[in-house]
């Protein structure tokens, strides 16, 4: 037994003279701190978040004061050529995308002018189909009857939010019918209400949207308030399309 001792003994003492514990420890104690350094600068390591956060306090405000108002430009340019080479229906898609590009600057608009707005689109695209000529000098389709009208919702009484619609109706073709979601706080200074919800603007979608869900998008993102100057006013408006005449 003794004899087995003293040659493990001297085997450790032959490994120990050789430095093949000191290698070893040291291969050990090089992969621990990679290991340690993968871990602080890792996705979720605290160098990871020390830098991020010393990297975004010079590249955000860069950022927020440039001014990418050239870019627009070039957009538009590159827009403007695929246009001119694509289908119908992503033609459509591209122009609404084009449209939603162009920045609205309007801090709040009045009711009464997005009624003027609004009838303007039904002038353009209103469905003639059963619609009266009137034979003048141009002949002209006969007038359509368009309203618009403010509804605030109720609420509750331990509530602080208000809220509303904008309800824009063709008596003729409600394809026309456009409805604004508002809302606000009750305590709120400001006499403007802020849009709500609104058109789905995913991509896919984009080619359904009309003029006017463009504009509301665009106001949205701008953050504009809706000033209720008038809660109803009603229009006749004159389609623009002009009737074919059959003489017989």
């Amino acid at each position: 037994m003794n004899t087995i001792e003293n040659a493990i003994k001297d085997i450790i003492h032959d490994k120990l003279d050789s430095g093949l514990v000191e290698k070893l420890v040291a291969e050990q104690l090089e992969k621990g701190i990679e290991k340690a350094l993968e871990d602080i600068f890792g996705s979720w390591g605290s160098g990871t978040k020390s830098i991020k956060s010393q990297v975004e306090s010079v590249i955000l405000p860069f950022l927020e004061g440039y001014d990418y108002s050239k870019y627009i430009m070039k957009l538009d340019t590159v827009l403007c050529e695929i246009l001119q080479n694509c289908t119908a229906d992503n033609r459509l898609l591209l122009e609404n995308f084009k449209k939603l590009t162009i920045i609205d600057e309007r801090k709040e608009i009045q009711v009464s002018d997005l009624f003027e707005t609004w009838c303007k689109h039904v002038a353009e695209h209103v469905e003639t189909t059963g619609l009266d000529v009137e034979y003048g000098d141009p002949p002209s389709y006969e007038s359509v009857d368009v309203t618009c009208r403010f509804e605030q919702d109720g609420r509750s009484s331990w509530s602080h939010f208000d809220s509303g619609r904008l309800i824009f109706e063709c008596d003729h073709d409600e394809n026309m019918n456009f409805e604004v979601r508002l809302d606000r706080w009750s305590n709120d200074r400001n006499p403007g209400w802020n849009i709500s919800g609104g058109a789905d603007s995913s991509i896919s979608s984009l080619r359904y949207l009309g003029d006017m869900d463009i504009l509301m998008m665009r106001l949205r993102q701008s953050n504009a308030k809706i000033i209720i100057d008038e809660e109803c006013i009603d229009e006749s408006v004159e389609p623009e399309a002009e009737p074919e005449l059959e003489y017989r």
